[in-house]
């Protein structure tokens, strides 16, 4: 467990649960699946103690289950927002012991890149001045923004940017949920890079393209990756109409509710970004294996509009010969001297002529098949 207080520009941490409310500024609890859940009943009572309500059961179970979609839900004391992350890695809960870490190792095919990506949920709890936060075990989210808001910090102690620390339980969610968000749109360069290399293989017509099942198995990727794309943008817009409802109080002023709407908005339009790009990546790697079939289907009428030519060129030299091999008893050309050099001479004529003839037609040329340039 973490507890880090954040008041204006002053950031300080601890290992305790909170005894008291603050006067200036609000607390983060960062806990571990695990930790979280051994540290229940104490949560619980410190919440009785310091704002008179009780997290709900289902809540609870929410944030416990690392296998729950994003989605938004709220009460009249706080809001729940599960947050499904998309960032490198591969270490996710243990479902029968929550928090534990679990490295899991995958025998399926594909782009290593879509092997490591891991998609376990955040988990958020916000009160008035309290934010709780649920991460799985190694959480390198929250290691990475606790480490930011250090360095922003001790930006703003020296006189620079003194109102980027977040102000509120509220705005520091929304950052913590678009570092997530950017974190995914960091590993767009080297996600379309992989799948590319897929494209040059399945378009290329003198490779012979055998890996069906890690192709499957990416296209089953990407389109889970959507899936959780569209349920993270669902949870925001899902949060963004509930602030219409929020009045200014003594915790958050009009410029800090403001504030909290755009930066929702722009969470939003992150997310959609990406939910963008693995569309067009689905949509990519769907053209890639269509265009592989045409250029198959291309190369096979090559092959017998080739063949076919060639059985043209040579069924009348093979009816020329079977012409003179017929057993007539008077056959007056099979005794002139100069008769297999004139029928040698008409045969090669006849099959020159047809040649040129279908090489003119383009029946014995192939097609032209796309490549692509490596980038």
């Amino acid at each position: 467990m973490r507890n880090f207080h954040i008041s204006g520009v002053q950031f300080t941490e601890t290992d305790s649960l909170i005894v008291d409310l603050p006067e200036m500024g609000y607390h983060w609890l960062s806990f571990s699946r695990r930790e979280f859940e051994v540290e229940l009943n104490n949560i619980q009572k410190m919440l009785e103690r310091l704002y008179q309500f009780e997290v709900l059961e289902l809540h609870l179970l929410d944030l416990l289950n690392n296998q729950l979609p994003s989605h938004y839900d709220y009460t009249s004391e706080y809001d729940v927002i599960i947050f499904r992350r998309l960032a490198r890695g591969r270490t996710e809960s243990d479902p029968s012991n929550p928090g534990q870490i679990l490295h899991t190792s995958s025998s399926s095919g594909g782009p290593p890149i879509l092997r490591r990506i891991d998609t376990s949920p955040i988990g958020f709890l916000v009160i008035d001045k309290l934010i709780i936060t649920v991460h799985p075990a190694d959480c390198s989210v929250r290691d990475a923004f606790a480490g930011k808001l250090v360095s922003t910090m001790t930006t703003a102690n020296t006189g620079h940017n003194a109102s980027r620390l977040p102000s509120n339980p509220t705005d520091l969610m929304l950052r913590m949920i678009g570092q997530v968000v950017d974190g995914y749109l960091d590993l767009r360069k080297e996600l379309t890079r992989q799948l590319d290399h897929w494209q040059s293989e399945l378009i290329n017509p003198k490779t012979r393209f055998n890996n069906w099942s890690a192709l499957l198995d990416s296209r089953l990727t990407l389109h889970y990756l959507d899936e959780i794309c569209e349920d993270q943008r669902a949870a925001i817009q899902d949060w963004i109409e509930a602030l219409d409802a929020w009045l200014e109080t003594d915790v958050l002023s009009a410029k800090d509710l403001e504030l909290i709407k755009v930066r929702s908005r722009d969470v939003l339009e992150h997310i959609e970004r990406v939910v963008h790009h693995v569309t067009r990546l689905e949509q990519s790697s769907e053209t890639a294996v269509q265009m592989h079939f045409n250029i198959q289907s291309n190369h096979n009428n090559d092959v017998m509009k080739t063949l076919t030519a060639l059985t043209a060129i040579f069924l009348p030299l093979n009816l020329i010969t079977g012409f003179f091999g017929m057993n007539f008893e008077h056959f007056p050309f099979l005794k002139n001297e100069e008769g297999l050099l004139l029928t040698e001479i008409f045969m090669l004529l006849l099959a020159v002529g047809l040649g040129v003839y279908f090489w003119l037609n383009s029946y014995l040329t192939t097609s032209n098949t796309p490549k692509l340039k490596n980038k």
